[in-house]
C-alpha cells in the first residue's frame, strides 16, 4: 500500500497503528543497514553509549547484561543478543569485563562511540530528504498527541 494510490480523505480513515508500524520496521531496517556497512550494529553502539559518563551513564559505572538490558528496554528488539554484541565489544578492546561481570567501557571504547557517532547526521539526512523540519515537528506532535489519546506514556 502506497501513499501515492490514496486520496487524502482515504489516507485520512487510515489506521495510525499499521502506518507507524511500517515506519518503525523501515527505519530501524535502514538505520541497522547504514550501520552494519560501517562495521558495527545498532546495539554495540548503544552498549557503548550506555556505558558512557560523556553520553547516556550518569556516572560512566559498569553494568551487567541484565542491568544494561534493563536500561535499554524501551529500544531493544527481541532479535538483539546484548551478550553476543559485548563479546565483540570485549574482542576488539572497547569494552572489559570486571570480576563481577560487569561491563565497562575502555578507552578505546569511548574514542569509538565518538567517532560511530558521526555516522548518525547522515543517517538522519538521508531518512529526512524531502521532509522540512516543519512538516518533521507537526508528524511527531500529531504522533505524540495520538500516544497521549491512546493512554500512552508522555515524552
Amino acid at each position: 500500500m502506497t501513499t501515492q494510490q490514496i486520496s487524502d480523505a482515504e489516507l485520512a480513515g487510515q489506521p495510525a497503528a499499521y502506518w507507524t508500524g511500517v515506519a518503525y520496521e523501515a527505519l530501524i531496517a535502514f538505520t541497522r543497514a547504514r550501520q552494519a556497512e560501517k562495521g558495527y550494529t545498532q546495539p554495540q553502539f548503544w552498549l557503548l553509549r550506555n556505558l558512557s559518563v560523556n553520553d547516556i551513564s550518569p556516572d560512566g559505572a559498569g553494568m551487567t547484561l541484565p542491568e544494561l538490558r534493563a536500561a535499554m528496554a524501551l529500544y531493544l528488539r527481541a532479535e538483539d543478543d546484548l551478550a553476543a554484541e559485548a563479546e565483540v565489544l570485549l574482542e576488539r578492546g572497547w569494552l572489559r569485563r570486571d570480576t563481577e561481570d560487569r561491563l565497562w567501557l575502555t578507552e578505546e571504547g569511548e574514542q569509538a562511540r565518538v567517532d560511530l557517532a558521526r555516522n548518525a547526521p547522515a543517517i538522519r539526512a538521508a531518512l529526512h530528504e524531502g521532509i522540512d523540519d516543519a512538516d518533521y515537528v507537526t508528524t511527531l506532535k500529531v504522533l505524540q498527541r495520538l500516544i497521549h489519546n491512546a493512554g500512552g506514556p508522555s515524552a
